[in-house]
């Protein structure tokens, strides 16, 4: 895999500065164009054995292009604010936006293979290399175009280089422990890297491996290469999409549904109501307070029918918690900056760290319901978007996080008799919207939606729990119920 960069590739003076100047100048070309059409964003990482000229590679780069529109990231070892979360967490928060470049400094890659490199299980870091497979292709998907450079050197060149380095009192400090270090690991490092490239270099995001050992050479290499897929992506139509030949749903023979299946009216009185309330209440405190609850996080979804009460439920727990610890996330249609990225950004960006609670009012699941259904996104997104969804929440539960999703879900006629209350009572007249309207129009439309959904993202890790709401009181005990017996099974006594 590394035969071609250890044949001792060079480009001299006179070669290289005879392009230097048109080369930058085509970049900035393209550069302007990315950022005037915001179509998609490019991330590029930067990769390679030490000596290899991957910080000078990174200079370069912010050098020859507007470094205005470039977001540099350099990732260094896990803080305890990335420890208590889905180690991917980190670099979803610098993914670039549309119409911009993002450089990653070491990346996700470097977090996989150093660990297999300092001794952790081969199972261990195919798992990693996989999640890493999932979420390129996910970026693939949203249109990111990823561009992966591994820097290489020999290992006689790298000791060469290291020695010439120390020997000039200007650049001995460039030279550290580590580097040494990482020199007498050189062929575990290349086994590693040759695996890791092996498995991760993909159609959507090729490895292109250069010889770091003659700077114009490299310099050269990266600046084409960049230019050359700039320019082919940027040739592409403006309403790119990687696929659109998906396999439709098929609907039950007997148009039978989960949702019809589930008894709506249920009884409950005010009195036991009120009872249960406050004891249940007492048990999710002392539960969100056991001394193993830092050990997890705790993350709440809430979806249903307009007006079927989330906001009600919601209420009933955070009146449980301790308002330092938890975060209640509304989410409504995305900002321009949320559309800039990946779909799923604005949802990682919330993740909660260990001992914390973050209960998301609506969710990433708009994407296969209200985009679905309202075609705000195709027909290959929303498919794809079970996958997305069922990946997401399992990393989310690998980290430790108790995942707790819940369907509120109410008949129309009791929908509508709630819509007519909203709108004779002052103080509730803002719940109540023309959109809340037109989504009873869909109301068949939704239905089948919502039992598609359940059937693609209901797991054993992370199930829905569907709660009949026709009765609030019986609902909001639901909800509290299933998280405290939810908590008690994941923390034990």
């Amino acid at each position: 895999m590394f035969e071609s960069a250890e044949i001792g590739h060079v480009i001299d003076k006179a070669s290289y500065k005879a392009e230097e100047a048109a080369l930058r100048e085509a970049l900035l070309d393209v550069q302007y164009e990315l950022k005037q059409r915001a179509d998609f964003p490019v991330l590029i990482l930067i990769h390679g054995m030490d000596g290899a000229g991957r910080g000078e590679t990174l200079n370069q780069i912010n050098e020859w292009l507007d470094p205005r529109l470039i977001h540099t990231a350099a990732f260094d070892k896990p803080n305890d604010d990335v420890r208590e979360r889905p180690w991917m967490w980190r670099y979803w928060r610098e993914l670039p936006q549309k119409g911009r470049i993002g450089m990653f400094f070491g990346s996700y890659y470097s977090d996989a293979m150093f660990a297999r490199v300092d001794g952790g299980s081969r199972d261990t870091y195919d798992k990693q290399l996989f999640d890493i497979l999932r979420l390129e292709r996910m970026l693939a998907n949203d249109g990111v175009l990823v561009l992966k450079f591994w820097l290489h050197l020999t290992r006689e060149t790298q000791k060469k280089r290291f020695k010439a380095l120390e020997k000039d009192p200007a650049t001995a400090w460039r030279v550290h422990d580590v580097d040494w270090q990482h020199h007498e690991q050189y062929e575990r490092i290349r086994k590693c890297a040759e695996h890791m490239m092996r498995l991760t270099n993909t159609a959507y995001s090729p490895w292109l491996v250069v010889n770091g050992e003659d700077a114009n050479y490299r310099s050269l290499t990266v600046g084409r290469a960049l230019l050359s897929a700039l320019k082919q992506r940027l040739e592409m139509d403006h309403n790119w999409q990687p696929r659109s030949d998906v396999a439709p749903i098929t609907p039950p023979l007997d148009n039978k549904l989960l949702l019809e299946s589930l008894p709506l009216d249920q009884k409950l009185s005010k009195s036991d109501y009120q009872q249960q309330l406050e004891a249940l209440q007492g048990r999710l405190n002392k539960l969100t307070r056991h001394a193993r609850f830092g050990e997890h996080s705790l993350v709440l979804v809430f979806e249903g029918n307009d007006a079927a009460g989330k906001g009600g439920a919601i209420r009933r727990i955070t009146q449980a918690l301790d308002a330092r610890r938890y975060r209640v996330v509304p989410i409504a249609a995305p900002s321009d900056e949320e559309r800039a990225q990946p779909w799923l950004w604005r949802f990682w960006r919330q993740v909660p760290g260990k001992g914390k609670i973050t209960i998301f009012d609506r969710s990433w699941y708009g994407r296969v319901l209200v985009e679905r259904v309202e075609g705000f996104a195709s027909t290959a997104d929303w498919m794809r978007g079970y996958y997305e969804i069922n990946d997401f929440e399992h990393q989310l539960h690998d980290n430790g996080a108790i995942v707790l999703k819940f369907w509120l879900a109410i008949s129309p006629d009791e929908q509508l008799a709630r819509f007519k209350l909203r709108e004779e009572t002052g103080f509730k007249r803002f719940k109540i919207t023309e959109e809340d309207w037109r989504n009873r129009d869909k109301w068949d439309d939704y239905k089948l939606a919502v039992c598609n959904m359940i059937d693609r993202t209901s797991t054993t890790a992370v199930p829905w729990t569907l709660v009949p709401a026709n009765n609030k009181y019986y609902a909001r005990i639901k909800v509290l119920t299933t998280m405290c017996e939810a908590l008690e099974a994941r923390l034990g006594n």
